[in-house]
């Protein structure tokens, strides 16, 4: 899970790059990068940390140029260098930058072809700089001093012949434009939006729809899956279909969790899906639980809060904030190493006790994935007096490794992998669990007039989408993302590289 995004306007576009960053800075709290053309010259900001920590005003008045490529990154497996940040960059052909979410399965192959066959080097353990490379590799067979639009689209449909998993990228040509696209299955998120000024249109491409609405951009509408758009320099709009059976897929985590609820994806409303699996979940907890003692519902701030809202109008039962967030603590999920995340649980939030005294609390979170936020919640809503606690997921249990660019890590981490929900139940500490049921939750984020012919469930089902994830495969990514071999590298400084 990271956050991209890509301009071509009529002025700077430094500021605006900046401002969408920090729109997306919940996709990815570990790195920042923007990357700049003025002419053909390329200019480049990126380090560890957080977009207002990584950008100066020093930084900011050497990114020059008209156009641009942004990215925050978390990441899933290895270590978070400030050398891996993004945006990567290689001189050949013609000078190409990439900002990339999502995640290759078959980097390894990969990179093995890009040396043996196109005598490319890789320096970094990223497979964003293996995208990077393949297409950069792919738009050189056009053997062309200069290109046009067809070359590049001819390109990404050779990296939609070669690559496999999931991947939303957002490419920079140097002298030429930036372009957008999206894997065949369309697992990760991207659209595209344009605004008019008095210089003229200008467009803007992104991780999430929120971002084009904070910097008045009018969303035009999703890249679809298999789909590649490019915009000149000049502001020329271009798009084509590269991928021979797109199929539409996408990640039914992002509503669960990773995007924002006042973001449009794949044409379906975050905060209304929410909403919906709300609704859903009071329904199963009044079949299963139908003479409950429910006296409040709480949620476990933030992204609980819609789907806890819903479901305690369905209950008739009161809603209450019982639990304030310290907003400077990042998001847990996404914190590398399971010690850095217990700490900053109980850092991150503090209870109202006048809220738990004496009551039965059902508590709401949008999912349980390690157990480890769910099991210190619980335990605080014990000490703050609850009489009894329950527990609620907005999403099915989480059981199964996700290798499209999500840290669900090994399975042997996950708390749902080989338990049932009673044995889960017991080690967080709630008196009763309720899950969202798979059905439910489909149904709940396609209920909107959509043209998703399917969601990729994986991490709750085991079934991935693109048919090539073997068990060998999940055993490699288990040893690259499990806790004990996560690590983080020491400073190294950041990148603030001129004229590349």
């Amino acid at each position: 899970m990271c956050g991209i995004i890509g301009m071509v306007c009529k002025t700077r576009v430094n500021q605006a790059i900046y401002d969408g960053l920090t729109v997306l800075q919940h996709r990815g709290q570990d790195a920042a990068g923007i990357m700049t053309c003025e002419g053909r010259k390329l200019y480049l900001r990126k380090d560890n940390g957080l977009v207002r920590d990584v950008f100066k005003t020093s930084h900011m008045i050497n990114l020059r140029g008209n156009c641009g490529i942004g990215h925050v990154r978390y990441p899933t497996a290895g270590c978070a260098s400030p050398s891996e940040a993004q945006p990567f960059y290689v001189n050949s052909p013609y000078g190409i930058a990439l900002a990339h979410n999502g995640n290759l399965t078959n980097a390894e192959q990969l990179k093995d072809e890009l040396f043996r066959d196109d005598r490319r080097h890789i320096n970094t353990e990223s497979d964003s700089e293996i995208l990077l490379n393949v297409f950069a590799h792919e738009l050189q067979q056009s053997g062309k001093m200069v290109i046009d639009e067809a070359d590049v689209f001819d390109a990404v449909a050779g990296v939609h012949r070669r690559c496999r998993g999931g991947y939303a990228a957002i490419a920079m040509i140097a002298g030429y434009g930036i372009l957008g696209f999206r894997d065949p299955y369309g697992i990760r998120p991207i659209v595209f939006g344009k605004r008019e000024t008095a210089q003229g249109t200008e467009y803007m491409i992104a991780s999430e729809s929120v971002a084009l609405d904070v910097l008045g951009f009018d969303l035009v509408r999703d890249i679809a899956p298999g789909e590649a758009v490019f915009i000149t320099m000049d502001g020329s709009l271009h798009t084509r279909q590269c991928a021979d059976r797109p199929v539409r897929s996408p990640c039914i985590f992002e509503y669960v969790y990773l995007a924002r609820p006042d973001s449009i994806i794949d044409n379906i409303y975050v905060y209304k899906a929410r909403l919906r699996m709300g609704e859903r979940l009071a329904r199963k907890i009044l079949r299963e639980f139908p003479d409950h003692d429910i006296d409040v519902v709480i949620p476990i701030p933030d992204t609980s809060r819609t789907a806890a809202l819903a479901l305690a109008n369905a209950l008739g039962v009161n809603y209450r904030e019982g639990f304030i967030k310290n907003r400077y603590i990042g998001r847990t999920f996404i914190m590398p190493g399971q010690q850095l995340r217990k700490k900053s649980v109980r850092q991150k939030l503090n209870a109202i006790d006048i809220e738990f005294m004496g009551k039965n609390v059902l508590l709401v979170d949008d999912s349980i994935v390690r157990g480890t936020t769910s099991q210190q919640i619980i335990h605080m809503a014990r000490e703050t007096g609850a009489n009894k606690v329950y527990f609620a997921s907005a999403a099915p249990p989480v059981r199964y490794p996700n290798v499209y660019g999500i840290d669900m890590p090994a399975a042997k981490e996950l708390i749902a992998h080989g338990r049932s929900e009673a044995e889960v139940a017991r080690l967080i500490g709630a008196d009763r669990l309720f899950y969202q049921d798979l059905e439910d939750l489909v149904e709940a984020v396609s209920k909107e007039r959509t043209k998703v012919q399917r969601f990729d469930t994986s991490c709750f089902s085991g079934e991935y989408i693109t048919g090539d994830v073997s068990s060998e495969y999940l055993s490699r990514i288990e040893a690259q993302r499990c806790d004990e071999n996560k690590r983080i590298d020491p400073p190294e400084g950041g990148r603030d590289v001129m004229g590349l």
